[in-house]
């Protein structure tokens, strides 16, 4: 599976961005998306996830109420709304292919497939 992110950019605090993941070619094991990010000198963190059917969405608990994944119904692309943005959302967001439980969904090794990345910068 090959996965493109985009949408990121530079932004000013309290606006909202949408980034976009397009997916191509499938894995049957691959049964969620997700999106994580990496501050600069910091580890990758987890952002969010949605499985396969749609059905489930799961959150880093601080960013909930803020950000919103979603996917088209083949979930071939996956989306994740930002909205009232923060300095401190600066990041290089990823999205990812899951593989396993989703109970593991909040774990980077569970998961597969790598986009490149998109770049967020907030201003304040």
């Amino acid at each position: 599976v090959q996965l493109q992110a985009s949408g990121g950019g530079l932004v000013q605090a309290g606006d909202s961005l949408r980034l976009s993941c397009a997916r191509s070619g499938r894995t049957l094991s691959d049964n969620a998306m997700g999106w994580f990010r990496q501050a600069p000198g910091k580890e990758r963190e987890f952002v969010a996830a949605i499985s396969r059917s749609g059905g489930y969405t799961y959150y880093a608990d601080s960013l909930k109420g803020r950000f919103t994944i979603s996917g088209d119904g083949g979930k071939n692309t996956v989306y994740l709304q930002m909205n009232s943005l923060k300095p401190e959302d600066t990041a290089v967001y990823y999205c990812a292919a899951h593989r396993g439980f989703l109970s593991t969904v909040r774990i980077a090794s569970s998961y597969d497939s790598w986009g490149q990345g998109t770049k967020v910068t907030v201003s304040s």
